[in-house]
């Protein structure tokens, strides 16, 4: 991808496509995601495709209602999201104000997730924690899904505590 890597390619060249998609020196971290799925999206061969175009960390559940394509379709894009995340600070450090963190999801991954099964947000039925469960197991879609709405409901009663918004303390932070 010449488009976004450069000839040679380099990384480094698509820090400078994120900085030339700013707008009055703001980028919102959404088209840092959507610059993310853009450029590796060949990366996830095998996996589900739509409209040609590989998934990557999207998986189906019967529960997803939709009137098109994606119907039945979970995206969580955790691997996506966090290198994302990790670009924010070196944007800002070179003078780009990274804006709407919150456009962005709190990551679907274990140690979130784990976090509310151990303190008792999420309680597994008991077979559940039985036995190991294969990535796209309904049981691990609900969980990784429950852990990124739980997410946004910790993010809310923090910031209500707090007396803060979500541009002093974004999701990120949470």
């Amino acid at each position: 991808r010449p488009d976004l890597f450069g000839t040679p390619a380099r990384l480094g060249n698509f820090f400078d496509v994120l900085a030339g998609r700013a707008v009055a020196g703001r980028l919102p971290a959404t088209s840092i995601l959507d610059a993310i799925l853009d450029a590796f999206n060949p990366i996830w061969p095998g996996r589900l495709v739509l409209a040609g175009i590989p998934l990557g960390d999207v998986w189906r559940h019967d529960a997803i209602v939709a009137d098109d394509g994606t119907a039945g379709l979970m995206p969580f894009h955790k691997l996506s999201q966090w290198l994302a995340y990790s670009l924010v600070e070196p944007l800002e450090e070179a003078g780009i104000a990274v804006v709407d963190l919150d456009g962005l999801t709190g990551l679907a991954e274990y140690r979130n997730g784990g976090l509310f099964v151990d303190a008792g947000v999420l309680v597994p039925h008991g077979a559940d924690l039985e036995q190991a469960f294969a990535v796209d197991a309904p049981v691990v879609v609900e969980w990784r899904a429950l852990t990124v709405a739980l997410l946004d409901l910790l993010a809310e009663r923090m910031r209500a505590g707090l007396g803060l918004d979500a541009t002093s303390l974004p999701l990120a932070k949470v």
